[in-house]
């Protein structure tokens, strides 16, 4: 199939299990489709639309998606193994479970995606923006964060061990019990992060102005020389944020980030009472 011809594909409907390993669908367009447990090994979907549609369990291993956006949509136990990603516009999507070891995620826009208990092993997001993600026990060692925008972002007893989160926006974040060993905190900033009940004896990069603005206890364990203060009163507010396709809505009344004490909230409310699963 040339490219030409792919850029007019729109596939829809219910075809599970369905083999689309190696073809150029460059461009298409899938819409309210149910493609669970498709095959779409080394297949080319530069700048493709994928709207609404479920491809639970498929197999994207070194699929190429560089520019495609697949917003709304459910990637449940996914395989995207050594995928190019990069550009792609992915909020609100769910890759929970999903296997994305080695894939290329840069300059992506990620915000309110769902990555949990994913597998994302040296995964490359740098420079994405991932507000409001869900990280929650991901194993995420080696990946690289740097130059991210990760505000409201749940990395809840993840594994980050040797992860770049260098220059990195990680205001109102929650680390709370993740793995940190060799994570690269250099320049980050971490006004009223969530790094209760964390290990950061062996962390690179961090720095006492950098622990006074975050929220931590007295049992957290940090390099030497650095001391835990506790959390101080501040505050950090982001804009709301509107996303919407067709047949999916999911809207933030924006991200209230507010320490005072022991307390760190992180406000963040979706409206998903318009979403259609069903075909169109």
């Amino acid at each position: 199939m040339d490219k030409d011809v792919a850029r007019r594909v729109a596939l829809g409907g219910s075809c599970p299990g369905c083999e689309f390993s190696g073809r150029q669908l460059v461009g298409a367009n899938f819409m309210g489709g149910n493609f669970v447990n498709a095959a779409l090994v080394g297949t080319d979907l530069r700048g493709a639309k994928v709207i609404g549609s479920k491809f639970n369990g498929a197999d994207f291993t070194r699929a190429d998606l560089r520019g495609a956006s697949v917003q709304g949509t459910s990637f449940v136990n996914a395989n995207f193994s050594n995928a190019q990603l990069e550009g792609l516009n992915a909020q609100g999507a769910n890759f929970s479970g999903a296997t994305m070891s080695g894939a290329r995620l840069r300059s992506s826009s990620l915000q309110g995606a769902q990555f949990i208990n994913a597998q994302l092993v040296n995964g490359q997001f740098h420079g994405s923006e991932m507000q409001g993600a869900r990280l929650g026990g991901a194993v995420a060692d080696g990946a690289d964060f740097s130059d991210t925008q990760l505000q409201a972002t749940d990395f809840t007893n993840a594994n980050l061990e040797r992860a770049s989160f260098r220059n990195a926006e990680l205001q109102g974040s929650r680390l709370a019990g993740a793995q940190l060993a060799g994570a690269d905190f250099h320049d980050a900033e971490l006004v009223g992060a969530d790094l209760r009940n964390t290990d950061l004896s062996r962390v690179r990069g961090l720095t006492q102005e950098q622990l006074d603005r975050a929220c931590l206890n007295g049992t957290v364990n940090l390099p030497a020389g650095l001391k835990a203060r506790g959390c101080h009163s501040m505050g950090s507010h982001m804009a709301p944020m509107m996303i919407h396709v067709p047949g999916v809505n999911i809207h933030t009344q924006g991200m209230d980030i507010h320490t005072r004490g022991a307390d760190v909230h992180v406000a963040v409310d979706g409206d998903d009472d318009d979403k259609d699963d069903g075909p169109h």
